[in-house]
């Protein structure tokens, strides 16, 4: 039942984490800059934590779609799950001030996509699995 848990759900976690100000107090804590690198073409590479944020939806996106390739009764409630998590950004976007962000939308758009794609991907490998006599 634990791997049913839609992995989605914790970026959206951490970024309500960052809304009540646990990484810090600024204004927008999505631009704080985590580290420069300097390049060798002479320019400066920043990673700010908003960034950060939406290298965890990717990764967690890459999990989920890996996760959806498996054919069990399980994967129904996982996408169950994966569409309750976007429902759940879907809502906190529109009645929450501190979602009207771009990070927060790209978050969204991540959680849409685990909707889609492990639909998609999960009828696609149930098709395969038919035999017909």
């Amino acid at each position: 039942m634990i791997g049913s848990i839609p992995l989605i759900v914790v970026p959206f976690v951490l970024y309500n984490m960052g809304l009540v100000g646990l990484f810090g107090g600024e204004a927008d804590p999505w631009a704080q800059v985590l580290f420069s690198i300097r390049m060798m073409s002479g320019g400066t590479w920043s990673m700010t934590l908003g960034d950060l944020m939406v290298l965890i939806g990717l990764f967690f996106l890459f999990i989920e779609i890996m996760k959806s390739t498996r054919t069990s009764n399980a994967s129904v409630i996982d996408h169950l799950l994966s569409t309750f998590v976007f429902v759940a950004f879907l809502v906190e976007f529109l009645l929450v001030p501190g979602a009207a962000h771009s990070v927060f939308f790209t978050l969204m758009m991540i959680a849409l996509v685990d909707v889609l794609a492990g639909f998609s991907v999960s009828i696609r490998s149930a098709g395969r699995d038919v035999n017909f006599r």
